[in-house]
């Protein structure tokens, strides 16, 4: 019974290794009208996944018939078959759809009439004070930068729902999993303190060399030797000129003084 055991599964490992071998690597391309950065690309057949670049290229372990999802929060999840003709080519474009989320449908309350006028004397709802009310220019919700937008889009949503047909939202594992939610997250960080960075020399940097006498060539250095405190981020978002200015001064005397330790060496 052993013997018989130990065959059957040494032949299913033949028969599961020999099927993998018959994989290559098949180049892909996403094809959409908006960008096409960091969407997942699963084969579903043989548990292997790849992360498309900038261009929507992608490289991939398949074979004909298997099964590819490919999930991006912007567009609709699709799924391919690969064909015979696709493998022996070795390459395949995959067209992508935008999601589109359908509002629903809105019902007017009874003693809305269409007049705006009349609509607003009637309502009891309290109006939010605004920028344009007190009559400044502003915006509450400022566009996202372009990484910004791509670390949204990689880990926006919640994990998934429990219930009947419930799910993963696979897009924002895989982007964890693949350590490419951090990456963004460091790289909207770093785009964050270079911001600030230009801001501190527009505001400071007269009155910081006003008084001291630092050369040109070495205040680059110096305020990236700022940057590195674990402090700066939180400090430079502040409304506090009094304490931010206290910073970037003792920060000074640190810098001068690991130079000095520096040039001794």
């Amino acid at each position: 019974m052993k013997k018989i055991k130990g065959l059957l599964f040494v032949s299913i490992s033949f028969f599961v290794l020999s099927a993998e071998a018959q994989r290559k690597e098949l180049k892909g391309k996403l094809i959409a009208k908006d960008e096409v950065e960091g969407i997942h690309i699963l084969n579903a057949t043989a548990s292997k996944y790849a992360i498309s670049d900038i261009d929507g290229s992608f490289t991939i372990i398949a074979k004909s018939y298997d099964t590819l999802v490919v999930s991006g929060l912007k567009y609709q999840n699709k799924e391919v078959v690969i064909t015979k003709q696709q493998e022996d080519l070795g390459v395949l474009s995959i067209y992508l759809e935008e999601r589109i989320t359908a509002l629903d449908t809105v019902m007017v309350g009874l003693f809305l009439t269409g007049s705006l006028e009349s609509d607003l004397q009637n309502s009891d709802a309290e109006t939010e004070v605004n920028f344009y009310d007190l009559g400044i220019p502003g915006n509450t919700n400022l566009p996202l930068t372009q990484n910004e937008r791509k670390l949204h889009d990689a880990d926006a949503g919640s994990w998934g729902f429990i219930g009947f047909g419930g799910g993963v939202n696979l897009h924002k594992l895989l982007n964890r999993i693949s350590g490419r939610t951090k990456k963004l997250r460091a790289v909207v960080n770093l785009d964050k303190k270079d911001e600030c960075i230009t801001n501190l020399r527009e505001n400071y940097e007269s009155i910081l060399f006003e008084k001291d006498s630092l050369a040109l060539n070495l205040r680059n250095e110096y305020f990236m030797f700022c940057q590195e405190d674990s402090k700066f981020l939180a400090l430079c978002t502040t409304n506090n000129q009094i304490e931010l200015l206290e910073f970037l001064q003792q920060k000074l005397v640190a810098y001068r003084e690991n130079r000095k330790s520096v040039e001794k060496d």
